[in-house]
């Protein structure tokens, strides 16, 4: 179940990890970027995707543009689940925040909704989509979710990213679900606004 990685120790002592999930034809280093400017002290754990559209890495196959093999993406994302515990445990990454873009954000996304996002209390979906229709939602008491979308995002209909966050807080979730008024690419706004949504939900974590 081993996935190739790139794992960068922080500078922080506070032990804490962001979880990088690229998109699609991104790989372990796409993100690494991005995952400093969010938190510059964090350490970084970046898996590369296994599956191959076009040789271009993604975490799960799909039929079309917006229609995932859902056989697949069950076994991908117990899959994923399975070596982020291992990971976590290998390189001790304490409170562990996964940032998911496109496709990284729509298998963190099938993560939450499958109950098997048990090595992060904290998400950051970038672009996200709904990922499957689950027959029973999971507890997700004490996630908290930040989601950014952009109104003319020409590949995740509006009302689908809705869906997703409607789903995520009948779970249980805190979800903030943001709007800007871009496409499927991120705009440097956005990445602010992820870093401060950040920053204040760890001050919430700080023992008072």
């Amino acid at each position: 179940m081993s996935f190739v990685h790139k794992w960068v120790p922080g500078s922080g002592s506070g032990g804490r990890t962001l979880l990088l999930l690229h998109g699609t034809g991104g790989n372990e280093s796409d993100l690494l970027p991005l995952g400093r400017v969010l938190d510059g002290d964090a350490n970084l754990l970046s898996p590369r995707g296994k599956i191959l559209e076009h040789g271009m890495p993604r975490f799960f196959k799909r039929l079309a543009e917006g229609v995932f093999d859902q056989q697949d993406l069950k076994f991908r994302t117990a899959e994923l689940a399975e070596w982020i515990a291992s990971a976590a445990k290998q390189y001790q990454t304490g409170p562990v925040t996964a940032v998911g873009y496109s496709n990284g954000a729509n298998i963190a996304a099938s993560l939450l909704l499958s109950g098997q996002a048990t090595e992060f209390d904290r998400a950051v979906l970038l672009r996200a989509m709904t990922p499957f229709e689950p027959e029973v939602l999971p507890d997700l008491r004490g996630k908290r979710i930040l989601m950014l979308n952009g109104t003319h995002d020409p590949i995740i209909p509006p009302d689908n990213s809705k869906h997703l966050a409607a789903l995520l807080t009948k779970a249980g979730a805190d979800v903030d679900l943001r709007w800007t008024n871009t496409g499927h690419g991120l705009e440097q706004g956005e990445i602010v606004e992820a870093s401060e949504w950040l920053r204040t939900n760890m001050e919430k974590d700080q023992p008072r």
